[in-house]
């Protein structure tokens, strides 16, 4: 069960926010509040799983909150204006709801803040993955991703997966994940193939960095990547080229 706490100065966002939390089965909601400093003072007295936060509120903006008051609870941004999008992911943000926000994406990023919390275990799975080899097809070995208003130098082989947020591209590769101003397809048509392969209309992953799989799911670490419909026929066929048998 994840607590969480849901901030905006808009009475009707509060509303729509409360009746999607009460219909998701792993979501308690500790309270809502209309200001930032109002949740400043929820956090010091109660335990908070996961802020759901407005960006554009009086006095203190969303990411002015986060950016100074460091919460310790797990934040997913709401707002009207897509272009804080890069802003609030580069303060790690769980993920960005653009309203009007859908009843369908608010759980994908609830379902985002669950796994992040309590990982799901990760169970023995029948395929056993060979080292990836160099790749063949490209001598490259690092790209250049403009990210943050500087351009930066990223390794292939240090990428893990990508993950795409409407005009953005969230790269996984350290630390921190970058996000860039891009299209899934523009990397994957640039990315060597198949050291990395297109396996959901969201995702692309790098075969050097997949520690298992069961039945639809990539896992990589905590993370858990679905692997779509229409990709899986493809990916399993390339799976079953490199399987040991």
């Amino acid at each position: 069960m994840l607590r969480c706490l849901l901030v905006d100065d808009e009475p009707l966002a509060l509303r729509l926010l409360t009746s999607y939390v009460e219909r998701v089965p792993f979501l308690e909601l500790v309270g809502t509040c209309r200001s930032a400093l109002e949740a400043l003072t929820v956090l010091q007295t109660e335990a908070v799983d996961v802020l759901f936060l407005d960006i554009q509120m009086p006095d203190l903006t969303g990411v002015e909150f986060v950016r100074s008051m460091q919460p310790q609870a797990l934040v997913i941004f709401t707002t009207a204006y897509e272009a804080y999008a890069l802003e609030g992911f580069n303060l790690n943000a769980v993920d960005y709801l653009v309203k009007p926000i859908a009843f369908e994406r608010f759980v994908q990023a609830a379902q985002k803040a669950q796994d992040r919390l309590h990982p799901r275990p990760q169970e023995p799975v029948p395929v056993v993955l060979p080292p990836a080899p160099a790749p063949a097809s490209s001598t490259e070995e690092y790209i250049f991703v403009k990210a943050d208003y500087h351009t930066q130098r990223l390794n292939l082989r240090d990428i893990r997966y990508l993950e795409g947020l409407k005009d953005y591209i969230k790269i996984y590769a350290g630390a921190r994940p970058i996000l860039t101003l891009n299209s899934l397809k523009a990397f994957e048509d640039r990315l060597p193939s198949p050291d990395f392969v297109r396996v959901h209309r969201s995702y692309i992953v790098s075969l050097a960095h997949i520690d298992s799989i069961r039945k639809n799911r990539i896992y990589m670490g905590e993370a858990i990547i679905p692997i779509g419909e229409s990709y899986a026929e493809a990916f399993f066929k390339l799976i079953e080229d490199r399987n040991m048998h």
